[in-house]
């Protein structure tokens, strides 16, 4: 019988490197923040063998019925508890029930299936919303970058579910075509998914260059390298393939309509998804808001957020994060003052 093999030393050597992770330690910082603003974990499974991860406010832990539910869903390049921590407590307090979960391929949600749409994702969040025991009835629902675009189809597919609609820097109305007239900082999908999910310390700088107004001017290598492994080496490749699908062949005359009130929040800096994108998305929904609802109400607002980036949700949350989830409560109707809106 041969002798066993000798103990590998890379699992010394990973935990070391866990314990030494400063992405790791910001990560379970944030973890304890949603533990410590009352909320609780759960994993639901759906029929198609995908399982949502999802983080449920203090109201659903004791049984009792939220005031407002709201549904918050990340970006590309985060998790729900990466995304939303710095917004809890302040939308606790405003009487919101925060609902969190992690998109499909992203934290701990997951799926055999093979379909990577914008549109799939959308009728997971929403099956694993109404699987709850004690699940709101209709939520509002603010999806930042390409959880705008999960929010988008929620919004049209689960109509009696979605209450109110915030869609912060979402590119919803791109066309594949966009990319060849030079409005995005790359020219093909495969760049923005090495853009996207860098594996590179080059990669990422460039990155945080295009996303931050002002970028930190300095980034250690050994710190980029962490982050690269601890947040960005997960399924890669059903992420790149959620890009594909999000871009290819994308067509604005095939985007469909919804009728919920809509607020959109754009940074004028935004270079992910340029500013332009925000106006087109603007008129494209209006046009369809303004013939659908009363005009006793504002169907749509627009707010654009000066000398902001495509990460303000993230590190600044007192310019775009929090104003938008508090604005749901207030139904729209009072804006703060940094920012310039244009009520149509």
């Amino acid at each position: 019988m041969p002798a066993p093999p000798p103990p590998s030393a890379a699992a010394p050597s990973r935990r070391w490197q866990n314990r030494l992770s400063p992405t790791l330690a910001r990560d379970r910082c944030y973890t304890r923040s949603f533990r410590s603003a009352g909320l609780r974990q759960a994993a639901v499974p759906l029929p198609d063998g995908a399982v949502v991860h999802l983080w449920l406010p203090p109201t659903v832990a004791t049984g009792a019925n939220p005031l407002h539910p709201i549904l918050l869903l990340h970006g590309f390049g985060a998790t729900a508890t990466w995304q939303w921590a710095p917004f809890l407590r302040p939308l606790l307090a405003a009487g919101l029930a925060p609902y969190v979960p992690d998109l499909i391929f992203f934290g701990a949600s997951s799926s055999p299936a093979a379909d990577r749409s914008p549109a799939y994702q959308a009728t997971c969040i929403a099956a694993a919303i109404a699987a709850l025991p004690s699940a709101p009835q209709r939520y509002a629902v603010v999806g930042v970058s390409y959880g705008g675009f999960v929010a988008y189809h929620l919004a049209h597919a689960f109509p009696a579910a979605v209450e109110r609609l915030v869609l912060v820097a979402a590119g919803v109305c791109l066309e594949e075509t966009d990319m060849a007239a030079g409005l995005f900082a790359v020219e093909e999908i495969g760049e923005a998914a090495s853009l996207l999910l860098p594996q590179r310390p080059e990669d990422l700088r460039r990155l945080v260059g295009l996303t931050f107004c002002r970028p930190p001017r300095f980034m250690p290598s050994c710190f980029i390298r962490d982050y690269i492994r601890v947040m960005c080496t997960e399924n890669v490749k059903e992420k790149t393939e959620l890009l594909y699908a999000l871009i290819n062949g994308r067509k604005l005359s095939d985007l469909p309509k919804i009728s919920q009130q809509t607020l959109i929040i754009w940074g004028d800096k935004d270079r992910v998804f340029p500013l332009e994108l925000g106006q087109r998305l603007k008129r494209f929904v209006y046009l369809h808001l303004s013939s659908c609802l009363s005009p006793y109400h504002n169907p749509l607002s627009f707010g654009i957020m000066e000398e902001c980036d495509k990460e303000v949700c993230l590190v600044e949350p007192e310019k775009g994060g929090l104003f938008a989830t508090a604005a749901i409560a207030r139904k729209y109707t009072d804006f703060n003052s940094g920012l310039r809106f244009g009520l149509i």
